[in-house]
């Protein structure tokens, strides 16, 4: 039974109620990125009824912008040692991958300090170890995913390249590499001459770590539209609305929505920036904040590379895609409310012209937000107070990395659908 809501109008009559949603849904998904969109997808294909909400178009933001990379080597936190005692010099350096937007830095001081502490060894450590067991089986899950979505075509197996241009990099990089063994991540340490063999387009580097495993997408964009499409084919329905409150219920929850509300079953939040209001209103307070990323496209009919390399002296990426070569990176913090940095841009236009010095002008550029907790462990579970509310947010660098793998959590927190419902089958993609 849907909730009856009232209000009294100026003039002291009774006001009419505001429209309420004609059916009640089973599970409402808050954010249409490549994790809301994953979650409905495998949620429908369980047999859940499913609406997912989003004002903007699914897939944009984050999912569509980032660096296309299945990531499953990236088992080291952002959140350091290594880049505490080095935060004053890369502050203020000119190319520093690291950016703070000192406007922005009063409101950020909570996150901040956190951000500190998951720096500490035994933190980053616990992180890492945390990061590592949830990306193990990332690449084969997106492979299964792309072969439901019909989109192997858009997936390219060839690996990855972190590519050290100094010598003192490449000793540096060392104990990274011991590190990432020791949490099951299969790397090869390149020779200049093995990364020459492999891309003879790169200008002589100091050496190389080699990630086999690694997947990327030849257009993030595509793949978001595929994603979205299999949603719509499997019943879901994806709404462009806003959510502007959640409010738990003994059973389930009720979304307030522009002018009307919904019951729903269950929820899950996966709104970005969003996600930590609607988190409070469940009763869980979660440090999120936004690190801002960056791209730059350049338009060409040959790839320079054959798979994505990334700079271990700038922070960023550079990404063969369908017809361009996107350069994508830098962690900006300082909010959402501050309008892009130029200069964040050109930091990246100029290490991409370090490797390659004829590029022409980029042909278009783009900045957006990944939500991002101090840990950079993404928050993935119930609320604790209502368990009708699941939470899958903060996936920071490794949204897309980690989209099927949130995805399957999200179902098994879920459970089995309202009864009566009959449940498709989920064919090839893991759970």
């Amino acid at each position: 039974m849907q909730p009856a809501i009232s209000g009294a109008g100026q003039d002291g009559n009774q006001a009419a109620p505001p429209r309420v949603a004609n059916r009640q849904a089973g599970v409402a998904i808050i954010g249409a990125g490549v994790i809301g969109l994953c979650c409905a997808l495998r949620l429908a294909q369980d047999g859940h009824d499913v609406v997912l909400f989003d004002p903007a178009a699914p897939g944009s933001g984050a999912s569509f912008g980032n660096a296309g990379t299945v990531a499953d080597y990236a088992v080291l936190p952002v959140a350091n040692p290594g880049l505490l005692r080095e935060l004053p010099r890369i502050l203020f350096a000119a190319d520093s991958p690291l950016g703070l937007r000192w406007r922005g830095l009063g409101r950020m001081l909570p996150w901040l300090a956190l951000f500190g502490w998951n720096c500490l060894p035994h933190r980053s450590r616990a992180n890492a170890a945390a990061l590592a067991a949830l990306l193990v089986d990332s690449a084969p899950r997106w492979q299964a995913l792309a072969r439901r979505l019909g989109a192997a075509d858009l997936l390219r197996a060839t690996g990855c390249l972190y590519a050290m241009e100094t010598a003192a990099l490449h000793a540096a990089g060392a104990g990274d590499a011991v590190f990432r063994r020791r949490l099951g991540v299969a790397l090869r340490d390149l020779t200049p001459a093995e990364v020459a063999a492999l891309e003879p387009g790169l200008p002589p580097v100091a050496g190389a770590h080699f990630f086999a495993s690694a997947l990327h997408l030849a257009d993030p964009g595509a793949m978001m539209a595929r994603l979205a499409t299999a949603c719509r084919t499997a019943g879901v329905r994806i709404l462009s609305e806003r959510v502007t409150g959640l409010e738990p219920l003994p059973a389930g929850a009720r979304l307030h929505l522009s002018g009307r509300h919904m019951a729903v079953a269950q929820v899950v939040i996966a709104a970005g920036a969003q996600s930590a209001q609607l988190a409070r209103q469940a009763g869980e307070r979660v440090l999120l904040d936004t690190e801002r990323g960056y791209h730059l496209e350049f338009d060409m009919a040959q790839p320079l590379l054959s798979r994505p390399v990334a700079s271990a002296m700038g922070g960023f990426y550079m990404v063969p895609m369908q017809g361009r070569l996107r350069v994508a990176g830098t962690v900006e913090l300082g909010g959402t409310r501050l309008s892009p940095d130029p200069a964040r841009l050109a930091m990246l236009e100029r290490g991409a012209r370090r490797f390659f010095p004829d590029l022409p002008r980029p042909d278009r550029h783009w900045s957006g937000f990944r939500p991002s907790v101090p840990g950079m462990v993404p928050v993935i579970r119930r609320a604790r107070r209502y368990p009708a509310v699941i939470m899958a947010f903060g996936h920071g660098h490794l949204g897309l990395t980690l989209a099927p793998i949130t995805a399957a959590r999200v179902a098994a927190l879920s459970g089995a659908p309202v009864s009566g419902q009959v449940c498709r089958q989920g064919g090839d993609w893991p759970g």
